[in-house]
């Protein structure tokens, strides 16, 4: 019995780290600020799933950290026109290297994987409509308008 009531309590604090409750995209879009004509937008997300639920390093565009990877979680951060490099560190780095457009909206998914003694996160390029029927029913885990 002592081992089930372990289990249950442990899979309740891996469920509390997983995004919840936050806005869905359809109801953000009212809300969200306008591109700057030299900005582009990227949106970084993670479906939800337990596997690896534990893993949720931060995301950093260049050196600033602008959220975390969660799962059933998204958020966009804005940036001006150019290269960058997305990354996380676990026991490795993943990197992404990717160009923005002005106007240009990019979609990265990051998914879990295991290593050697902890987990990573990965990045992955996700066209336009593939990102948007995958994003439809997660949360916002951002803060709406912040510039991160």
């Amino acid at each position: 019995m002592k081992l089930k009531t372990l289990f249950v309590l442990s899979a309740i604090a891996l469920l509390a780290g997983c995004a919840s409750g936050g806005m869905k995209p359809a109801e953000l879009k009212a809300s969200m600020p306008v591109l700057k004509p030299d900005e582009g937008r990227v949106y970084f997300y993670r479906n939800a799933s337990m596997f690896g639920a534990a893993i949720q390093p931060d995301i950093k565009v260049g050196d600033t950290v602008v959220g975390t990877s969660r799962p059933g979680g998204f958020f966009f951060v804005d940036r001006p026109a150019g290269d960058y490099e997305a990354h996380a560190s676990t026991e490795v780095e993943r990197k992404l290297s990717f160009a923005l457009a002005p106007g240009e909206n990019k979609y990265i998914r990051t998914s879990p994987s295991f290593g050697i003694m902890v987990g990573r996160i990965n990045f992955e390029l996700v066209n336009a409509p593939e990102a948007e029927g995958e994003m439809a029913s997660l949360s916002y885990t951002g803060t709406v308008g912040a510039k991160e």
